[in-house]
């Protein structure tokens, strides 16, 4: 797999070069499970999202990424938090070095067909006790684990 390699809290990580804010989201089904997908460019799973266009709000990110990497249509519920953590730096072959710039969302499936596109090689909803048997970068497992600790306010860093 080629693409973007992430670092984090790694001492002899690039220096970034780019800072573009992105979104995330939550989805889960009545099983308490959560939406994921299988990044080709990592083999990671990862929560579907993206990078913010010109002219778009964040939330209004969150739901066409989701839209474009699963074919589902959502509907915001809530902030999951804010993720902008400078020890997690993302090298991309074309030589961007990004800084992490996240808010995750939760959201709520309400139509559309779950579709693979892509950015990914799958996409399953899985349960959070099945996290620990699957690759999932450090980011996003504290992501997740701030979403099953039910917080009453949104992580902010």
């Amino acid at each position: 797999m080629t693409g973007r390699r992430d670092h984090y809290h790694d001492p002899h990580a690039p220096t970034p070069n780019s800072l573009i804010p992105g979104a995330a989201a939550i989805i889960t089904d009545p099983h308490g499970r959560i939406l994921l997908q299988q990044r080709t460019d990592s083999g990671n799973w990862s929560l579907p999202g993206g990078t913010m266009n010109i002219g778009e709000t964040l939330q209004q990110c969150a739901i066409r990424e989701v839209k474009e990497e699963t074919g589902l249509d959502i509907a915001i519920t809530g902030l999951l938090g804010i993720y902008t953590d400078p020890a997690h730096v993302i090298a991309y072959p074309d030589g961007e070095i990004r800084q992490e710039f996240t808010i995750t969302y939760l959201a709520r499936a309400t139509g559309g067909t779950l579709t693979v596109s892509d950015e990914s090689t799958d996409l399953r909803y899985i349960h959070p006790t099945d996290f620990d048997h699957i690759p999932i970068h450090d980011t996003v497992r504290l992501r997740l684990h701030h979403h099953t600790q039910h917080r009453d306010t949104p992580y902010l860093g």
